[in-house]
């Protein structure tokens, strides 16, 4: 049976999410701070564990998050720690977080390095190849500088 587009709207504790099997488009955008994230997020690991059996050749995970609580973050860290058990080394997952440009241009090689550490330590024994991108947006969330980092 073939994978179907997962699309939750958004609320005002949960984030809008937009996941594509076909083309590996996975994004989480918005605000994440649910009262139950066990609720929240369960169905979308669900579904994760499914697209992880028959992958696009590349996934890109979206985390266009302007806010995230403990909860939230703890799941996030269990979707990247699935994604990267894709079994494929010819497969490539992306990893793009988002930041406020004046947080991104004050970012130094350790504020970086910080950022990218608790993907980094869940990925370490990834069986995909891995590459991480950083985005820095205005108010309106158009992305004005970004950069590439190799895992």
């Amino acid at each position: 049976m073939k994978l179907s587009d997962l699309h939750i709207a958004s609320t005002h504790n949960s984030p809008e999410i937009n996941f594509d099997p076909e083309t590996g488009f996975l994004e989480l955008k918005g605000k994440s701070i649910p009262e139950n994230a066990t609720k929240v997020f369960k169905p979308i690991f669900k579904w994760l564990t499914e697209y992880i059996k028959d992958p696009a050749d590349e996934t890109n995970l979206h985390l266009n998050l302007i806010y995230f609580n403990t909860a939230s973050s703890i799941w996030i860290a269990r979707f990247i720690k699935a994604l990267s058990t894709i079994d494929d080394r010819e497969k490539l997952l992306v990893i793009h977080l988002y930041f406020d440009i004046e947080e991104f241009e004050e970012m130094e090689e350790e504020d970086i390095k910080e950022v990218i550490k608790p993907a980094a330590d869940v990925v370490q024994d990834a069986k995909v190849s891995i590459g991480m991108k950083i985005y820095g947006t205005d108010d309106n969330g158009k992305v004005i500088k970004e950069r590439l980092i190799l895992i």
